[in-house]
């Protein structure tokens, strides 16, 4: 059993950020659970879990939580910011109402709630930022533009913040997952319908649509994500990134030796058909 930190999680009603709330209640950790949807969040709240309502583009439910925390706690050792979605769609139908919540969800959001938990961190001397980034941010995907520049984003501002933080004891980690099996391709599949309607990049979506739905893509269970954060948070000098999950590592690889043009040939085939 290992000494009982205090964890904030977000994106904790389902999928990555479910199972790591199970991985780490069942190692012993106080875990606050963090999602909008509280009522899927029952199951952890029998198991010890904290579950507290949270939308981390608003304001007031940072800072509501964050006071709820130290009030109870005193502390918070780690903070889990996996709280995410994907905006799939063209550049050019994707509005930039869209655009921007996908950045305030992957990137803002992180943002405030970080800096609203670094100053009880430097206080103690020590603490652990985690941070989900994807695959994604360091590939590209067609008709994925938003998602990837928040995802790209997010590794660029995770490592300036790792150097900024650092001297107060505080570490920053990136985890950058492959498929995972979670509500993303739900989510994803949705709206790109609709946003693309009849127009000019229906049948690119189609085939993307087919591409991502069909049986013989394999995915990855959410608690291999979560036994990498459960060890990232856990070693003493963490690696700055980890990759898990399944085609992670292959196509993040393939993205640095292929090159622009060859991994944009690979994409077509892969994912277009052509």
């Amino acid at each position: 059993m290992v000494e009982s930190k205090v964890v904030l999680i977000t994106g904790a009603s389902s999928g990555i950020g479910k199972a790591t709330a199970e991985q780490l209640l069942d190692e012993g950790y106080t875990v606050y659970a963090a999602a909008r949807r509280v009522d899927r969040m029952a199951g952890l709240k029998e198991r010890g879990g904290i579950p507290v309502n949270m939308d981390v583009t608003k304001e007031e439910d940072i800072t509501r939580v964050i006071a709820q925390i130290i009030s109870e706690q005193g502390r918070i050792d780690v903070l889990f910011n996996n709280a995410g979605f994907g905006q799939y769609g063209a550049v050019e139908d994707v509005t930039m109402e869209r655009a921007r919540y996908q950045f305030d969800v992957c990137l803002f959001g992180v943002a405030r709630l970080t800096q609203e938990v670094l100053p009880h961190m430097r206080k103690r001397g020590s603490g652990t930022i985690v941070n989900t980034s994807s695959m994604g941010g360091k590939i590209y995907t067609p008709l994925g533009a938003w998602y990837h520049a928040a995802k790209h984003a997010l590794e660029g501002w995770s490592d300036c913040l790792r150097l900024e933080v650092e001297q107060f004891g505080i570490k920053v980690v990136v985890i950058e997952p492959g498929l995972i099996e979670t509500e993303f391709g739900e989510v994803v599949a949705r709206p790109i319908e609709e946003i693309a309607g009849d127009g000019p990049y229906r049948p690119m979506v189609d085939a993307l649509y087919k591409s991502m739905m069909g049986g013989n893509t394999k995915y990855s269970p959410p608690s291999v994500i979560a036994k990498v954060v459960s060890r990232a948070i856990s070693a003493r000098k963490p690696k700055t990134r980890y990759v898990a999950g399944s085609m992670g590592k292959t196509l993040i690889r393939m993205r640095r030796l292929l090159g622009d043009r060859g991994f944009d040939r690979m994409l077509r085939k892969q994912m277009l058909g052509g």
